[in-house]
């Protein structure tokens, strides 16, 4: 097998990891009784505070807010999996990780910072569920895909 472009195992992590995730993010929405729109919009109104606002426009704009936030996520492994020989020889073990440091990221630092009212959330199911989409739908595709 061909040794993958850096920019092509970005993209494919990117989108593997993108799609994956926010499949989740719609299941547990409409288990929870709420909106797919008002969700995705939720995620725009974390750089665009008024998003919340705006519509199918403003879903759109969560979409595309998701997949730039993954997309970090997958180029920061990428790089490091060039560079650390252990994130390649073992995915399953560096995704897992990767998944835990991730959430921790986005629920210790990204999430306060924007709703320091509402973030951290730390009750079980919410942990639970954040730390397995982030281990099993983000970290380990990456990894996987990052060690081509």
């Amino acid at each position: 097998m061909n040794e993958w472009s850096v920019r092509r195992r970005i993209v494919a992590a990117t989108l593997a990891a993108g799609v994956l995730d926010i499949a989740a993010a719609m299941l547990i929405t409409v288990k929870r009784g709420r909106e797919i729109l008002g969700m995705l919009r939720g995620i725009a109104s974390g750089p665009f505070p008024d998003a919340t606002q705006w519509g199918i426009a403003g879903a759109i704009l969560g979409l595309l807010v998701h997949f730039v936030l993954i997309a970090v996520m997958a180029t920061v492994f990428v790089f490091a999996a060039d560079r650390l020989a252990i994130l390649k020889s073992r995915p399953i073990t560096a995704g897992a990780a990767y998944g835990v440091a991730t959430w921790g990221v986005m629920n210790l630092l990204v999430l306060p910072l924007r709703w320091p009212a509402i973030f951290p959330q730390f009750d079980a199911v919410s942990v639970f569920t954040q730390l397995a989409c982030h281990i099993f739908l983000v970290g380990i595709p990456t990894a996987l895909i990052a060690r081509r």
